[in-house]
């Protein structure tokens, strides 16, 4: 007997990965890399790719603009565009904030103790106690804005440097400067320490590294890099790198910059020692250009973390320089999305760039795939053999990749389309893919056997639809290929590329379409806020979903083609159960719309992305709904059945509690009711009995019986006792007003109604006491 494949019911967020780095200063401490963004500090965990904690505010359209930071593990301080410095604790707290005074923007912030250093663009070094928030010196000398700026690590020094590539040496304790280091030809770019505090070392624009002894500003080390050099650290006494072993009077660094490699420098001997050969950084397009904005050292690991222009960071291990972890700091919109490898390993993302992001599923360290020349725009994987992706690209090619173990290849190349290739897919059995473009082309290629050294050879190529094709699949045996378009048709093609049919129905474009994966079924969605079954056999609609208010770019079959998981223009990602037509939950975590949409083969996770470049892993929280909703039932009878034996007992005090907790409106009547009939002196001494809280239940209750003239006597009384509790200060509701508002109406209206009555009565007993002396008796 084949089990009956269970329903959705709900997914919860499980994580979400947005920006974490969008340029600006990177700094590492212990395990977590603190990173810049627009408005806030994101701790990344180095381990698991996680960002514990953002400290800062909310992006938003008035937010104010961080320029740069620094910390030491334990504070951290912000500099912003409004001309305040913050200062922020461990757990992201704002501590203090004040006036940093500059005129003009802060550049550079150097933290020691409770000592900050700031370099500003007026060419004035500060030097700030952060007990106070006073500024204790104001240092001139630098000329331009000042980008470096240093304390010494044991000494009452700061050496800073402007646009003059100059660089001064303050003495804090006469806070002037004491020595002038010039030997730079262009901006000083970078100023490290070496291991024994007596020398240090500094890089620049000019293409040089200068080795410096304390006390005397003549250069003792020149060293022509051949590459203007960003940035430059101070490595330990003792390192190993390929090929290399440090000698114990060595000073050593490792510097990166417009070529995108690390080089390690033997300062002392002024030569190079090992040079980067597996960079995974684009060297800077022109000469002077930027590849590398920051180079961090971690002691405790022996790692380095390489910073690119484009946002990501490297992390490579210094004794074998093998990348250990790449991270995304900045990804733009996210196009499209596909699981990759056994057990989904991987996850594949196509942004707006190049190179394809692949994903560990797990940690979320990333590996960049570079081949194509221009975005890539769709990524399809194979079912029958997950090891294999396709992607297309506006360069008009079609790329084939193999995962190997944990690194993943471009072995072929389809190149026969005249225009962006906008979709592809795989056949169920891996033999051929199809590729559709704007050109209007839908084209079958050959997947080879072998997949070294092979290309993709076209078997058919068809005009499919008059306008751009947004979307192509393949049936469940590979007979079958279907195409959707902004034409606002559907068509249906045998594996040889002759027209089986048209599905016409959606008002404009259809965005998606996708087979069932048990019956002769075709699923369509449209720009026209809709979602479409077509029947395989008779081209016929056989059911349409609506729900979303926008676009529906991406919709998918699950549970084994009984639901519907669709992701919207709106932002939304909606789940349909087939059957009932009904729209079983709405997922809401994206803020523009969603492009990508995909679901591991278990189908316990969906990722989704799209224009708000934020990457969310859904979990399949149905079974824990179930037993939550199984829990609270059980709870509940368990109550009610509490409050049956409370009744029966006649410990009304009790019962009144657990009815107002169980928020049961007409129990709480019943009970009154029962009091009410014991004697009305017995009401109050009850409701005295109630907390606070309590009775600000009782009291929404009874205004939602006073609306029904039935039972406009109980809730009268309990209004009674009431509002004598509240003169004598026993009860304080919170938003008496608005609960009076709603209570008046119709307490005037239930008066007016006994007024009457009582007018009617009396007109009556009037009436029979003037007849009474004319009545005659028969005998």
């Amino acid at each position: 007997m084949v089990n009956k494949p269970k329903l959705k019911e709900a997914f919860g967020v499980e994580t979400k990965y947005g920006a974490f780095y969008t340029g600006g200063n990177v700094e590492w401490h212990e395990d977590i890399l603190y990173c810049q963004t627009e408005s806030s500090i994101s701790l990344l965990n180095t381990d698991n790719g996680a960002v514990e904690r953002t400290v800062g505010e909310l992006s938003t359209e008035d937010v104010d603009v961080i320029q740069t930071f620094t910390t030491d593990g334990r504070y951290i301080i912000t500099s912003h565009r409004s001309g305040l410095l913050k200062m922020w604790n461990e757990k992201g707290e704002l501590e203090k904030t004040w006036k940093y005074i500059h005129k003009g923007p802060v550049v550079k912030l150097a933290l020691k103790g409770m000592r900050l250093a700031s370099g500003g663009a007026d060419s004035i070094v500060r030097l700030w106690d952060l007990q106070h928030q006073a500024c204790q010196l104001g240092l001139k000398g630098c000329q331009g804005v000042v980008n470096v700026v240093e304390f010494h690590p044991d000494q009452e020094i700061i050496l800073a440097s402007g646009d003059d590539g100059k660089i001064n040496c303050y003495e804090l304790l006469r806070g002037e400067p004491s020595d002038s280091y010039n030997a730079h030809y262009s901006k000083v770019t970078a100023l490290v320490f070496s291991h024994d505090f007596k020398h240090f070392a500094t890089c620049g624009r000019d293409k040089v590294i200068i080795l410096w002894e304390f006390g005397n500003t003549t250069a003792l080390k020149t060293i022509p890099t051949y590459q203007a050099v960003e940035v430059i650290v101070s490595l330990p006494k003792k390192f190993k790198v390929p090929g290399f072993k440090s000698a114990p009077d060595g000073i050593y660094v490792a510097s990166a910059g417009e070529k995108g490699t690390i080089s390690i420098w033997d300062l002392t001997k002024a030569k190079q020692v090992y040079l980067q050969t597996n960079s995974l950084v684009t060297p800077a397009s022109e000469e002077g250009g930027l590849a590398v904005t920051h180079l961090r050292f971690h002691m405790k690991s022996k790692s380095l973390a390489l910073v690119s222009v484009d946002q990501n960071i490297i992390i490579y291990h210094l004794k074998s320089f093998a990348c250990l972890k790449q991270f995304i700091g900045f990804s733009d919109e996210i196009l499209d999305i596909t699981y990759v490898g056994k057990d989904d390993s991987y996850i594949a993302v196509a942004t707006n760039s190049n190179d394809i992001k692949l994903y560990q599923a797990t940690t979320m360290t990333c590996q960049l795939l570079k081949a194509h020349t221009d975005l890539v725009l769709a990524l399809s994987t194979s079912k029958s053999n997950p090891n294999l992706m396709l992607s297309s690209s506006k360069d008009n090619t079609v790329r084939l990749w193999v995962l190997d173990g944990t690194t993943m290849n471009c072995v072929a190349v389809g190149m026969r389309h005249t225009g962006s290739v906008g979709t592809v897919a795989f056949s169920n059995s891996a033999k051929f893919a199809i590729s559709a473009s704007q050109d209007t082309c839908l084209k079958v290629w050959e997947i080879p056997e072998q997949h070294k050294n092979a290309s993709l050879d076209c078997l058919y190529t068809e005009i499919a639809h008059d306008r751009d094709i947004n979307c192509v699949a393949v049936s469940p045996n590979d007979k079958i290929i279907a195409t959707s378009s902004q034409d606002k048709t559907a068509k249906l093609w045998t594996d040889n590329l002759s027209l089986v049919g048209v599905l016409r129905g959606h008002k404009r474009g259809v965005w998606s379409i996708r087979f069932s994966p048990i019956d002769q079924v075709v699923l369509t969605s449209s720009a026209d806020c809709t979602i479409k079954l077509w029947s395989v056999a008779d081209l016929s609609c056989l059911k349409t979903f609506e729900g979303h208010e926008a676009s529906v770019l991406k919709a998918e079959f699950i549970s084994s083609g009984m639901q519907i998981v669709s992701a919207g223009a709106d932002g939304l990602i909606k789940l349909f159960t087939i059957k009932s037509s009904e729209c079983v939950c709405t997922l809401d975590q994206h803020e523009a719309r969603v492009w990508a949409l995909a679901i591991n083969r278990d189908e316990s996770v969906i990722v989704t992305g799209g224009s708000d470049s934020i990457l969310v892993k859904w979990k399949d929280v149905t079974e824990e709904l179930k037993i939550r909703r199984l829990k609270e039932a059980e709870e509940m009878a368990l109550q009610e059945q509490q409050l049956s034996n409370y009744l029966q007992s006649e410990e009304y005090l009790k019962a009144l509690k657990l009815a107002l907790r169980l928020d049961k409106p007409m129990q709480v009547l019943r009970i009154v009711e029962n009091i009410i009939k014991k004697g009305e002196g017995g009401l109050g001494e009850t409701i005295s009995g109630l907390r606070n809280d309590q009775k600000e239940n009782l009291l929404r209750t009874v205004i939602g019986w006073n609306m029904n003239s039935r039972y406009c006597h109980p809730a009268q009384l309990v209004l009674n006792v009431l509002l004598n509790e509240l003169q004598t200060g026993e009860f304080r509701p919170a938003g008496l007003g608005s609960s009076l508002e709603g209570a008046l109406p119709y307490t005037e209206r239930h008066f007016k109604r006994l007024t009457q009555l009582m007018q009617d009565l009396n007109f009556m007993t009037y009436m029979i006491n003037c007849m009474t002396p004319h009545a005659k008796v028969n005998d």
